[in-house]
């Protein structure tokens, strides 16, 4: 965003993809509850990118600017967004100056995971004219038929970049699918597996949620929520807390070999990878705010994942996260990933008559829990 087409879009009547605020806190929760309705509503709504303006008068569109000292930073406000909208929606925030007045650019992207919900409520919201209000029954249908085959992890992830995808990975994927890749097919096959995504009307490649997970061991810095934290409360001759990242094979690998340091050779530590495993596929990856922990103590071991369990119960009879599994499978040697409903089963198996196992799902607090028995079962 440049000041040219900033003063364009000024120039500009309010609409359904174009709003100007006056002011905007992210301080208070009603105001970032505020914040991502409107977000919503313009992703939500046909036509290309959206562009929120901060420090315009609405009525006159008199350029008042921003406050001394107030800092709208884009790292807090996708926070905010990712945490409140499903999927989570690409934005990005500009701050420029026309003359000696600050101005704070929010752009919403044109993506294909439309419709966005708003978690809490799980509102579906549009624009209409320069108003925000609940999608109808016929604009919903519309917007799912339209975008039906989505997956929540080939979003976009703005301002990725590609050049950070492992290239040995990208062709022991394709390999393993009896497909060559190289540097004429390349663009196309990255974009048609959803590991990229090319931005609709800048034409810049992105990478995609799943394809940083995957197949990049530098994905913290676009996903820091994507990490093992473990507490280590039971041998101190390894630090007390490890941080875990990288791409999900690498943090399973990483994670084995730490745990296998920690724990003494008689635990069955099959039993906390099978759950690690489960965790690092189905685990919430839109919840930018939580991570997996794993708190070690004598007397249990609690394997944290964000995101309940989706049960057959559910309204959506599916697991989460089947895009991730089909690149897994295809990567992973190890077959450490098998989809055969016995994953509970072996790790109750590992403990029969020696130790406890219990398995919480809280939809109220968004977790799925595993508890094992400490190292004290196994003396």
């Amino acid at each position: 965003m440049d000041s040219k087409k900033l003063l364009s879009l000024i120039k500009k009547e309010e609409g359904i993809k174009l709003d100007f605020k006056l002011k905007l806190s992210l301080e208070h929760e009603s105001s970032k509850k505020e914040i991502a309705k409107d977000i919503c509503a313009i992703a939500n709504s046909r036509g290309g990118r959206g562009y929120i303006i901060v420090g315009i008068e609405d009525k006159t569109k008199k350029v008042i600017g921003l406050e001394e000292g107030d800092v709208i930073r884009e790292e807090q406000l996708q926070q905010i967004i990712a945490s409140r909208c499903e999927p989570p929606i690409p934005i990005a925030v500009d701050n420029i100056f026309i003359g000696s007045k600050k101005l704070c650019i929010i752009t919403i992207f044109s993506g294909d995971q439309k419709p966005y919900q708003i978690r809490e409520n799980g509102a579906f919201y549009i624009r209409r004219g320069s108003t925000t209000d609940t999608m109808r029954k016929q604009e919903l249908i519309e917007a799912f038929e339209e975008n039906l085959d989505f997956f929540m992890e080939t979003a976009m992830i703005n301002k990725s970049d590609s050049s950070f995808l492992n290239e040995d990975l990208i062709k022991n994927y394709f390999k393993n699918k009896g497909i060559e890749i190289n540097d004429d097919n390349k663009d196309f096959l990255l974009e048609s597996a959803g590991i990229t995504k090319r931005d609709k009307e800048g034409g810049k490649i992105n990478c995609s949620l799943g394809g940083l997970l995957v197949f990049s061991s530098y994905n913290s810095m676009w996903l820091p929520h994507n990490m093992i934290k473990i507490i280590n409360k039971i041998n101190k001759k390894k630090d007390e807390i490890i941080i875990i990242q990288g791409s999900i094979l690498e943090i399973i690998d990483k994670f084995e070999k730490e745990i296998l340091d920690i724990f003494p050779r008689n635990y069955p530590i099959k039993a906390i990878m099978e759950s690690i495993n489960n965790a690092v596929l189905y685990r919430d990856y839109s919840t930018y705010d939580k991570f997996i922990e794993v708190y070690i103590d004598f007397k249990e071991i609690k394997i944290i994942s964000p995101g309940a369990l989706i049960t057959r119960r559910d309204i959506c009879q599916s697991k989460r996260n089947m895009w991730l599994y089909e690149k897994l499978i295809t990567l992973d040697d190890n077959k450490r990933f098998l989809n055969d409903g016995l994953g509970f089963y072996r790790i109750k198996k590992t403990f029969v008559s020696i130790g406890k196992v219990r398995f919480i799902n809280s939809i109220k607090e968004d977790y799925f829990k595993v508890v094992l028995s400490g190292i004290n079962a196994f003396k």
